[in-house]
């Protein structure tokens, strides 16, 4: 046949004969490997790419992932159709036909680039060959010139041996959505999931046409096309896939004209580290998962030993034998937290800071000390000061550079630009970081923590106001004077020798002789029942110092400590007689743990946050359960719910009624530090039990009176407005017609008329 042709087609002949061979060799050397690494059928079904773990409420709604790129993979059948549409349309709409690679597009680009000398948007490279692609990368960064010509010639020829691999093994749908789960969309977001999420705070199956056709239009440039940083390119870009998606037929005329007049809606939010619902929460599980066995005997240490999800991450092993990476196995953390409750502890408390105390706080601004107390020096204030300098990376960096102490304090106090928080939103402005530093000391901080005193399950834990600005956790890393919330553990003692709310003490100046011979009288506000005989409910309810300093002197510090220990207190403190004024330092997840124990019957059970742990396929690796100890009897349990309710009902907490109109079973207590340097409030209901910690980030930050600076004012609030929440919603679990529970056989006669004791005047701390 060859005799009869023109020698010039002879020759071309050939050339494509010998070209067809010289491709089905080298298609050969690469599948065998022999032309460098080719992945196997395994690598296909394993491909080593960062997983993202997601971090689950208890209601199954995602709070947020730890990662490395922000990528989950989904299912097709999660997919929304429209996505599959627009995809095939934009990318490569002879998908459904093709085995992987395109020969009519090869041919059409090669026509186009070498004979019409033509380029642009468009060509061979199909849906499969760009998942093979970005499933194993190329490597031509250390090559240039020829080398690199041909180092990128090597492996375009290898995308179209693995994309062949790929459409062998797995059905068009598998690969559509596994193309999906491997492309980045911009915003830290990679693979559909995240972007739905990201751009539209939904599943991709929820996504409308005109949803998908921008997240696929997003895809060929995500900075470009971004709908947040480009909108007019990305609402064009969107358009000219709703215009493809017409040419293939998915769309008609009419429903591609009216898709495109509509303008790009959407529900931005970034999903990092920083931004979303329970930040600090995701902070405290990221520390203590990763955690390194502490050296030492110290109380880390202890924790790291005897609390399984400490140092999660080192303790558990793959099958492979290699430790659990928190950031790229995908793992599934299932935690206690509802999502309903964190949201409205997060709404609460910041409704408080930024409507209600920091104006007030700010008031007194064009004081000269401002933000500090005006009992303090301003030696003292220099300290202070001073002292936050040296904290800062600023001063770390600068010191690492040679800096000498005056070339540093004079970049202090140098004007630059920066942005700061405010509540009002973030503010761009010319300050200088000495001032910056002053600045943020004079914005109030504040921490709320609430659980289900049955399981241990934490419901939300709100750790501070902004993780963004406010990285100390004022739940777990924080430790504060607890003031007058220690009082109802010195009535406890009590209520456990046999004593009753109505057993009646004198409201009278109690002295302490100190072990150095110094004589100590606790203070007090002065009541209306100074020197009367006062029943133990209305010294509770109206957080008397007289009656808590004769409770100490007839229960010694020591055996106030042992019953503390009991019920999960494990910070440091003194047996000293000025306990019964607060003055230990006790984190609010302490407080909280302990006064669940009066909710539960008399059972302490420690908090916990975290219920299981599967692995990226749903396997189930870990289980946890909450440790309890009987640490009260469930009398004196029941009794102190009954003393706690009167705080309520006719005490320092009344505001809760007056005010928040919560007239159901509550007990609660305040509690206020000396100067009102910090304010506390401790809400217990029969299935819910909650902590409110507000105050400076330093002790000498404070208001100047006990009307703005007590509890009952800075921390009550809190509190109030989550639980009006959580009854409106009705469906968790906690409704006010909750009831505490009588233990069988009880004597109710031990309780007292609060009506007659108080006569339903408001108290104040």
């Amino acid at each position: 046949m060859l005799k009869n042709l023109p020698t010039p087609l002879k020759y071309l002949w050939k050339i494509v004969f010998a070209g067809l061979i010289f491709m089905v060799l080298l298609f050969f050397l690469i599948s065998v490997g022999a032309l460098g690494f080719m992945p196997t059928f395994e690598d296909l079904e394993n491909p080593q790419k960062n997983i993202a773990s997601e971090i689950y409420s208890e209601d199954g709604q995602i709070l947020g992932t730890f990662y490395y790129e922000n990528r989950n993979p989904v299912e097709f059948d999660d997919l929304s159709p429209w996505l599959i549409k627009a995809l095939i349309s934009r990318e490569d709409h002879r998908f459904l036909n093709h085995s992987g690679i395109d020969m009519y597009g090869l041919m059409r680009v090669g026509f186009k680039t070498i004979l019409l000398g033509q380029s642009g948007e468009g060509g061979g490279s199909t849906i499969t060959q760009q998942l093979a692609k970005n499933l194993f990368p190329r490597d031509t960064t250390h090559h240039s010139g020829p080398v690199r010509i041909i180092t990128l010639s090597l492996a375009k020829f290898k995308e179209w041996v693995t994309a062949v691999k790929l459409e062998r093994n797995y059905t068009k749908e598998e690969i559509a959505a596994m193309y999906l789960n491997t492309v980045p969309f911009g915003s830290e977001s990679f693979g559909i999931k995240s972007a739905a999420r990201t751009f539209f705070n939904k599943a991709p199956i929820d996504l409308t046409v005109e949803e998908a056709a921008l997240l696929i239009g997003v895809v060929k440039g995500p900075t470009m096309y971004s709908p947040v940083r480009n909108p007019e390119r990305s609402l064009a870009r969107r358009n000219s896939v709703l215009t493809k998606m017409y040419d293939h037929h998915f769309l008609t005329r009419e429903e591609r004209d009216s898709l495109s007049a509509i303008p790009i809606v959407l529900n931005f939010r970034v999903q990092n580290h920083n931004a979303g619902v329970a930040t600090y929460f995701r902070e405290y599980l990221r520390r203590t998962m990763n955690e390194k066995e502490p050296s030492g005997n110290s109380k880390r240490h202890k924790e790291w030993e005897e609390n399984p999800l400490y140092g999660w991450c080192n303790k558990n092993f793959k099958p492979n034998g290699e430790p659990y990476n928190l950031y790229k196995d995908g793992l599934r953390i299932y935690t206690t937290i509802n999502y309903d409750m964190q949201v409205y502890g997060e709404n609460a408390l910041q409704r408080q800071l930024r409507d209600d105390l920091q104006p007030l706080f700010d008031s007194r601004s064009r004081q000269a000390k401002f933000p500090f107390s005006d009992d303090l020096s301003q030696e003292q204030i220099n300290s202070v000061m001073n002292s936050a300098m040296r904290r800062t990376d600023r001063y770390r960096l600068l010191k690492e550079r040679g800096a000498s102490e005056s070339e540093i304090r004079n970049d202090f106090n140098t004007p630059v630009q920066m942005r700061v928080f405010s509540w009002k939103g973030e503010k761009d402005t010319l300050m200088t970081p000495m001032d910056s530093i002053r600045y943020y000391k004079s914005l109030l901080r504040a921490s709320f923590m609430a659980m289900d005193p049955h399981t241990g399950y934490v419901k939300a834990y709100v750790g501070g106001p902004d993780f963004r600005y406010f990285k100390y956790d004022g739940i777990k890393d924080q430790a504060r004077q607890v003031g007058s919330t220690i009082k109802p553990f010195l009535y406890m003692l009590a209520m456990q020798e046999g004593y009753s709310p109505c057993y009646k003490v004198p409201n009278v100046e109690q002295t302490f002789i100190l072990a150095n011979g110094d004589v100590w009288t606790p203070g007090g506000s002065p009541t209306s029942k100074d020197g009367q005989m006062v029943t133990l409910r209305w010294g509770l309810a109206n957080s008397v110092n007289n009656i808590s300093a004769w409770l100490v002197k007839n229960f010694p510090p020591e055996s106030i400590i042992e019953v503390l220990r009991r019920m999960g207190i494990t910070s440091p403190i003194d047996a000293v007689p000025s306990i019964c004024l607060g003055v230990p330092d006790i984190s609010l997840y302490e407080m909280v743990g302990a006064y669940s124990t009066f909710a539960n019957k008399g059972v302490y059970t420690e908090p916990m946050f975290v219920t299981r742990i599967e692995d990226r396929n749903g396997n189930l690796i870990s289980t946890f359960t909450a440790k309890t100890e009987e640490a009260i009897s469930e009398n004196t349990a029941y009794l102190m719910v009954n003393l706690l309710q009167g705080v309520v009902q006719g005490g320092t907490a009344g505001r809760l009624r007056w005010k928040y109109n919560l007239t159901s079973e509550i007990g609660g207590k305040t509690g206020t530090t000396q100067n009102h340097s910090d304010g506390w409030f401790m809400g217990v209901t029969p299935n819910l039990v909650a902590g409110v910690w507000v105050g400076g980030e330093d002790r000498a930050v404070h208001f100047n009176t006990m009307t703005s600076g007590q509890g009952s004012a800075m921390a009550l609030p809190i509190f109030g407005m989550f639980l009006q929440q959580v009854y409106a919603n009705g469906t968790l679990g906690v409704t006010p017609a909750d009831v505490f529970t009588m233990p069988q056989g009880f004597n109710v006669n031990i309780y007292c008329d609060v009506a007659e004791e108080n006569n339903n005047e408001r108290v104040e701390e």
